[in-house]
């Protein structure tokens, strides 16, 4: 790999989004949308400004909630 081609280690890609919105979405069909201010090397997420939605219906609207990585099933990183 050239040192001008991106690192594809899905953690470097979420470091270098923090402040983005992103879209989690859990194992079990649960989905949070926020900002990401942080994440650490077992993909724990903290989401501020955070809601939560199952299907296309609204459940809650979180100040901040934190994701624990091993419930994630993807991550969606909004441009």
């Amino acid at each position: 790999m050239s040192s001008l081609e991106p690192s594809r280690k899905p953690l470097n890609v979420l470091v270098k989004q923090l402040n983005n919105h992103v879209t989690i979405t859990l194992k079990n069909g649960i989905t949070y949308k926020g900002t990401m201010t942080k994440c650490d090397g077992h993909m724990n997420i903290i989401l501020e400004g955070a809601t939560e939605c199952k299907g296309d219906s609204l459940i809650a609207n979180y100040g901040s909630v934190l994701v624990r990585g091993n419930n994630i099933l993807y991550i969606s990183i909004e441009k």
